[in-house]
């Protein structure tokens, strides 16, 4: 199973731990991650601001893998969407690559058409290609004593019309699903579904940090042992900016926030390092010492 890999910009940035996660799973499932240096953004800043810079962006990072032959596995939930909805595009419109390739061609960039490929994020590879039951195969450390919350995040499950097979955006299984068979229990509440407020961060801080809290509020009330996602930005809100909220609300919620290749590496008996756990901002020291 090979494909070209799409790390996206804020997991380069922010997110390294993800990465490292990311890359050891991946290895020890016998996912070969593909490193494409003409990668470049998704294009996902732009889509409102300017469509068509954001629509070429995309479309030359596809371009770029079906050059190679490869199918590409994103990590970013948003750099999975804006290149699933282009991908869609081109592929009901076949003959708009050569206007991309002329345009890419004017700035330089020489490119050619290749055979369509797949957009995919990791954790939908892990669910759709590789499976529960041979992941169940290589766990070998039961997380039995770990109870865990999923956050699915936004663009992982929406606009669901992208996506194929699309997965219910108001009752998604697939984290639950992939959290269950590493052995812990996964917790079911009433914030599951909302947004972690990044998205107007940059416009009204205040407003952001109240949606983060609510999440982080009830799960340190359901006594939760780790938040679960897949998203970097969504990581950004629940881990790197937990204590400024704590401060800002006078609350303490010591939530740890791991991603999910991060779970998925613990239950394989990976190492904590190989994994980047001492990179969560919000200590998982508590969590090691209930594996041992």
């Amino acid at each position: 199973m090979k494909y070209a890999f799409f790390p996206g910009c804020t997991v380069l940035g922010r997110g390294r731990n993800y990465e490292m996660s990311a890359r050891a799973v991946s290895s020890a499932l016998g996912i070969e991650l593909v490193d494409i240096d003409d990668f470049e953004c998704c294009g996902f800043p732009l889509k409102s601001v300017h469509y068509e810079a954001y629509f070429l962006m995309a479309a030359r990072n596809i371009l770029t893998a079906e050059e190679k032959g490869l199918n590409i596995c994103t990590l970013c939930s948003a750099c999975t969407g804006s290149l699933t909805e282009v991908n869609k595009h081109l592929n009901a419109n076949f003959d708009e690559r050569a206007k991309i390739v002329a345009q890419l061609k004017k700035g330089g960039i020489e490119l050619k058409i290749g055979k369509p490929v797949k957009v995919k994020h990791l954790v939908k590879i892990l669910y759709e290609e590789v499976g529960l039951e041979k992941i169940e195969k290589v766990v070998k450390k039961k997380l039995s004593n770990f109870s865990l919350a999923p956050h699915y995040g936004c663009h992982y499950l929406k606009p669901s019309d992208i996506y194929e097979p699309a997965e219910d955006p108001e009752n998604p299984k697939s984290l639950e699903e992939l959290i269950t068979v590493t052995g812990a229990r996964v917790i079911n509440y009433s914030e599951k579904l909302k947004c972690c407020g990044a998205g107007i961060l940059a416009i009204n801080e205040d407003t952001a940090y109240s949606l983060t809290r609510l999440k982080l509020k009830e799960l340190s009330k359901d006594s939760a042992d780790a938040l679960v996602l897949m998203c970097p930005f969504c990581s950004v809100m629940y881990d790197d900016n937990q204590k400024k909220i704590e401060q800002k609300f006078q609350e303490q919620y010591n939530l740890p926030v791991l991603y999910y290749p991060q779970v998925l590496g613990l239950a394989m008996g990976l190492e904590p390092k190989t994994l980047g756990l001492q990179m969560n901002r919000v200590s998982t020291r508590a969590l090691l010492e209930k594996i041992k």
